[in-house]
């Protein structure tokens, strides 16, 4: 018997909204299946890489990028530490005030696979000719800005 409602997520029609379509869920793939080869959930995957990028970043920098609570944000670098992913240090002239860093290179393996999916497109993205990527990037911010709206 079939239904006779709508899906909730049809297809675009268009080739190009296909494309994106596509590519958000091969991102999102990829980033589900390190995670699940490091054992790591989303949140503390998120939270890892943005450490990553801000050594030394403090646990409210964290948890205003995660948008989640003091409470979790302690919770969360907690499961970190105790993993050996990120190790706390006291500012010296605050001991009240953490700095967090990561001690796993995210650059190398096994780490490197949470960026691996985006660090492959970058690698297409440079072989393309310059002017092509420029004049995709300017109609994929222009969908995005438009979808916004």
């Amino acid at each position: 018997m079939q239904s006779s409602e709508a899906p909730l997520s049809p297809l675009p029609g268009s080739a190009l909204g296909r494309a994106l379509l596509a590519y958000g869920e091969a991102r999102r793939t990829a980033a589900a299946e390190a995670r699940r080869a490091l054992s790591l959930n989303e949140l503390d995957a998120r939270a890892l890489l943005f450490i990553g990028d801000n050594p030394g970043a403090r646990p409210s920098h964290v948890r205003d990028h995660l948008g989640i609570t003091s409470a979790g944000v302690t919770t969360l670098i907690d499961r970190l530490v105790q993993r050996g992913a990120v190790k706390r240090d006291l500012d010296a002239e605050d001991r009240r005030v953490n700095h967090i860093t990561a001690i796993v290179d995210l650059d190398a393996p096994p780490w490197s696979e949470l960026r691996a999916f985006d660090a492959a497109i970058e690698d297409a993205v440079t072989r393309m000719d310059p002017a092509l990527a420029d004049r995709v990037a300017r109609v994929v911010d222009e969908l995005v800005a438009h979808a916004r709206r």
